[in-house]
């Protein structure tokens, strides 16, 4: 991204205005219209803000309810550790497209360097978005990344999305970023300090082994009762019978057994 030169014009998106931005000058407002609009080196896009609804204690509060969700380990919110937190105002690259049939698509991609980039499965519907105010600026990350190159990765989810794209945007989110220890590592994790929602890349998942191990346990064990009745039809007229009532003998210690061994796992895993 080169900086904008002193002599260098630029158009306002909102109304057409000719905008002379100082040297260095990303963030402007239209003297015009009032528009906010930041000076991408490709083009002038509006630029946007979420205002937060959390402060640091509910935020750290949807943290730990996520913690102690069905993706994260047992009690992660009771044996780990939080050791930082941060706030700020996150830039992501918020695209509308519109398909042929006129319905809509928003695509978010992170307009700078993250460690969690799972910020582009943010929700950011367009009326909670407000002109971006330089009382922010203190707070906010600036962006590194090109228009240009987030289209590209835009594009590869959506290979239409450069020629479908209706609306192109600098969105500021509200984001508060927890550290955190566990076992010995340091995980990060962040929180949409406008919706509450949790996202993380990595992080201490539920052990899968023990549930597969439970689930191929009940199917064998199941699979081999249901041979009672099938090898009792082979004698005489009452074996099928006779088969049906061995199953169902030990079938229920069987499920009772099964369903305690379930229940055991959750508790440790």
């Amino acid at each position: 991204m080169s900086d904008a030169q002193p002599t260098t014009r630029f158009q306002c998106t909102q109304c057409g205005g000719n905008l002379k931005p100082d040297q260095g000058q990303l963030f402007l407002t239209c003297p015009f219209c009032a528009s906010t609009v930041y000076l991408d080196k490709s083009k002038v896009v509006f630029h946007w803000y979420v205002a937060p609804t959390l402060d640091e204690s509910k935020a750290r509060a949807a943290l730990a309810r996520w913690m102690s969700g069905n993706q994260t380990v047992k009690d992660l919110d009771k044996k780990s550790q939080v050791t930082e937190v941060a706030f700020e105002y996150f830039p992501l690259w918020f695209f509308r497209q519109q398909d042929a049939g006129g319905k809509e698509r928003i695509l978010l991609e992170p307009a700078a360097a993250t460690a969690v980039t799972e910020v582009s499965h943010l929700q950011l519907p367009p009326g909670d978005l407000r002109k971006y105010e330089d009382r922010l600026d203190a707070q906010s990350h600036a962006p590194s990344v090109p228009l240009n190159a987030a289209l590209e990765w835009a594009a590869q989810q959506s290979p239409a999305v450069k020629q479908n794209v209706v609306e192109s945007a600098l969105v500021h989110v509200p984001l508060f970023t927890f550290k955190y220890d566990f076992n010995g590592r340091t995980y990060t994790a962040v929180v949409d300090a406008a919706s509450g929602k949790t996202l993380a890349n990595i992080f201490p998942e539920k052990a899968e082994a023990p549930y597969q191990l439970v689930g191929g346990l009940a199917a064998a064990t199941f699979l081999c009762l249901a041979t009672f009745p099938v090898l009792g039809g082979f004698f005489d007229d009452g074996g099928t019978m006779i088969g049906f009532a061995v199953c169902s003998v030990l079938g229920i210690p069987a499920a009772l057994g099964l369903m305690a061994l379930a229940a055991y796992v959750s508790q440790k895993v």
